[in-house]
């Protein structure tokens, strides 16, 4: 659920809140500006943060006094041989230049901590790390921009999470097993002692009131916390899955603004939820036979402060928006790669969870691949949502891929044919068979990555380097997959 996008009124709301000279995660401080707030407020320590390939947060904390102005153009050294996907210890020295705007406060750490968001450069060149997810992001808006083509991307992404009371998971040559416990299990309806009964059963968790919605007091202090750190919010909700899915909604920003965001948002799940003695998940597929989560993308371009996507052509939007459409049905592929990066994501691409699994688009259709929200019949309010993704995906990764397709889409007119305004689940198997699959697993999503990136590859905001590393370690994750024997089988086939 979501109504991103659907700014009520003015300028102001299209914008997000960069007129904001508070702390935020979206802020418009300058080096100057954060120096001197953290003097008046008597701020210590600073954590500085950069995400690796596949999206974790990093950190350090240093003190306060060892920041100067020149450190926001310096920046401070750390060595990075031992991150995922980056280079090796031969080239591991790094150094991370923080971003003034990001400055925050961490809502968590005992002693006040400034948090600054920084980007990662080379130390010999100091020209921008291709291995840094960020960079990638920054070039993307600034190849956008060159294209002429648009001077905003605006990006709204939905992420539904689990919040388990406990689990456990054991992998070793002679066992592998997983267990979820949580209150609000439909499988917990029969236990002995004290049962009040109240619980989402399987798929019914969309979206009922108190007692039955364990979670709602919790998700009140997530979408709190991520307020005070400046995130501009939309609104809270029970997922459909039992056992306690939520969905908490952020208002749309800019595509690397909305990249911050996301990092943020899912610190502050997992931390309030880790605060209340529970433990939250972004893994798409982690019970069985109930929905797992997404991460609905919604994207618009826009220019001098007009929506480029309004149109008076089918369900209110423009050429420029259908061909942008077209070139994300046609690189889909290769940019799943990146919004559905693990095995576990393609057991949630699956029929009959609400999941997309064909590469269509549709006005108000939830089960095509690409939807036109139809709440709205402002300009303003129009784009389209691609529902494939999921929120294990690194958001600055996954909301540059899109974009570099739309671009494509949009250069070339891309047509993305008629739109499927009919449940694809319902559809007789030969008109099934006329639409184009999604990718069935993550070796299918990588292969369609290594025989499609050009298009990433334009204004080098991609680099070739980093596809490269990315499929090499995305492989490994397949390969560890295919070769572990899996509980169900020994169900299955040992006593065959």
């Amino acid at each position: 659920m979501s109504t991103t996008f659907d700014a009520p009124t003015g300028q102001k709301n299209m914008t997000s809140n960069d007129s904001d000279s508070g702390w935020g995660v979206a802020g418009s401080m300058t080096p100057a500006d954060v120096l001197g707030r953290m003097r008046a407020e008597g701020i210590r320590l600073v954590d500085v943060r950069f995400t690796d390939m596949f999206g974790a947060w990093q950190h350090f904390t240093v003190p306060a006094s060892s920041l100067s102005e020149s450190t926001f153009t310096e920046g401070l050294g750390f060595d990075g041989s031992s991150l995922r996907g980056w280079k090796s210890i031969d080239e591991s020295d790094m150094l991370v230049v923080p971003d003034a705007r990001t400055a925050t406060i961490d809502p968590f750490y005992r002693d006040p901590t400034l948090v600054l968001i920084g980007n990662v450069l080379d130390p010999i060149t100091k020209e921008e790390y291709t291995r840094d997810p960020r960079n990638i992001a920054r070039r993307c808006e600034q190849y956008v921009q060159s294209t002429g083509i648009a001077d905003t991307v605006f990006i709204g992404p939905e992420a539904e999470f689990f919040v388990f009371d406990s689990v456990h998971f054991h992998n070793v040559p002679n066992s592998s097993y997983f267990q979820i416990e949580s209150e609000e299990g439909i499988w917990n309806s029969g236990i002995e002692g004290p049962n009040t009964g109240h619980r989402p059963r399987t798929k019914g968790g969309y979206f009922p009131v108190p007692p039955v919605d364990r979670l709602q007091d919790l998700r009140s202090e997530m979408i709190l916390t991520m307020e005070d750190a400046g995130i501009e919010m939309e609104c809270q909700h029970h997922e459909v899955a039992t056992a306690g899915q939520g969905e908490i909604d952020m208002r749309f920003d800019k595509l690397l603004q909305m990249g911050d965001k996301l990092q943020w948002y899912k610190y502050i799940v997992k931390n309030v939820a880790v605060r209340s003695g529970k433990t939250a998940t972004f893994m798409p597929k982690p019970l069985y036979d109930d929905n797992g989560s997404g991460m609905h993308v919604h994207s618009s371009f826009w220019k001098d402060g007009k929506n480029l996507f309004a149109g008076d052509g089918y369900a209110g939007v423009s050429d420029l928006c259908k061909w942008a459409m077209g070139g994300v049905l046609r690189h889909a592929d290769a940019i799943i790669a990146f919004t559905n990066p693990t095995t576990n994501s393609f057991k949630r691409l699956v029929p009959h969870f609400e999941a997309p699994i064909k590469l269509a688009y549709s006005s108000r259709n939830r089960s095509a691949a690409l939807r036109i929200p139809m709440f709205s019949s402002e300009p303003k309010a129009k784009r389209f949502e691609f529902r494939c993704p999921d929120p294990m995906a690194n958001g600055y990764l996954a909301f540059t891929a899109i974009t570099m397709a739309m671009v494509d889409g949009v250069q070339n007119r891309i047509d993305p044919g008629e739109p499927l305004d009919k449940n694809i689940y319902d559809l007789p198997a030969e008109e099934m068979a006329q639409v184009r699959d999604a990718p069935t697993s993550l070796a299918a999503a990588l292969d369609g990555l290594e025989n499609d990136h050009e298009f990433l590859l334009r204004g080098d905001v991609f680099a070739a380097d980093f596809v490269r590393a990315y499929l090499t370690h995305k492989r490994e994750e397949v390969l560890l997959l295919q070769t572990r024997p899996h509980p169900q089988e020994f169900e299955m086939y040992f006593d065959g």
